[in-house]
């Protein structure tokens, strides 16, 4: 298949560096699987930015400068913004999609304000994610599968709510837990800005109240929401609560691999502030 031009301001090369994927670049399920899988390995979701009070922009030269360049993470809007980029620079047909997030909400009290992909190819129709924090997907899921669908990192399920909705289920303390409700309407990158503003700018905003971070490196999830830091691992949870603001700064250097953002007394500031 013929590989389509990057997006202006996507180094590819660069971004496989950042990941560690030295695999074919073409349209394949296989591909699509590997790449999944490595980005939230080695990406991390984090929402430094919107608690320092900086704002987020998502042209895909500032995704990219802060992904990749910088060795930084992001949330959902610059995760699968980048995502997307490189899968349609591979040859992928890659729709953007928006979800009303039921992980700690109900339907009636959540915004539509978290970005995911679909993904068409040879005939099926797949749901791509790398941007829904510490219960984020390693691997793509069928949307026209039934039951439960195994990922590198714990089974999902998309189950159909009505003709026009879709629920994306993961398994959390045992149970099935809904995570987000979604529609196929395409979104345009203008409905994404307007979410992404109140996300990253509104004082009721929880991503300009609390520090959330998360990787999913080989076999396990991590998590950090302002302290509390969590290892999850061969069916057990290992939780923390963090101290000092160096101590979360060193967890979010050392554990999530993040190139923290200067300068550090800011950062340090912003850190000792956070709740236990």
């Amino acid at each position: 298949m013929e590989q389509k031009s990057p997006a202006e301001g996507l180094d590819l090369d660069a971004y496989f560096s950042r990941i560690g994927y030295a695999g074919p670049r073409e349209a394949t399920l296989d591909v699509l699987r590997a790449v999944h899988g490595l980005h939230p390995a080695s990406i991390a979701f984090e929402n430094l930015d919107p608690l320092l009070g900086r704002r987020i922009h998502l042209d895909m030269a500032s995704v990219s400068a802060k992904l990749i360049g910088a060795r930084r993470g992001g949330y959902c809007f610059e995760q699968n913004g980048l995502f997307s980029q490189v899968l349609a620079a591979l040859g992928f047909r890659v729709t953007g999609l928006a979800a009303r997030v039921l992980l700690g909400h109900t339907p009636a009290n959540s915004r539509r304000s978290h970005m995911l992909l679909r993904i068409d190819l040879d005939g099926r129709r797949y749901i791509a994610d790398v941007g829904f924090g510490s219960w984020a997907m390693s691997g793509p899921l069928d949307l026209d599968g039934e039951g439960d669908q195994m990922t590198p990192h714990g089974p999902f399920r998309i189950v159909r709510e009505g003709e026009l909705l879709f629920e994306v289920k993961t398994i959390i303390n045992g149970e099935w837990v809904s995570l987000y409700r979604f529609s196929l309407e395409e979104q345009l990158p203008m409905d994404y800005e307007v979410s992404n503003w109140f996300c990253a700018t509104h004082p009721e905003s929880k991503f300009t109240k609390d520090l959330m971070a998360a990787r999913l490196p080989p076999g396990k999830r991590l998590g950090l929401l302002n302290r509390r830091f969590s290892i999850h691992a061969n069916g057990t949870t290992e939780r923390r609560v963090l101290g000092s603001a160096e101590e979360i700064a060193d967890v979010l250097e050392r554990e999530f691999a993040i190139a923290l953002p200067a300068p550090r007394g800011e950062l340090l500031a912003a850190l000792a502030r956070l709740p236990a």
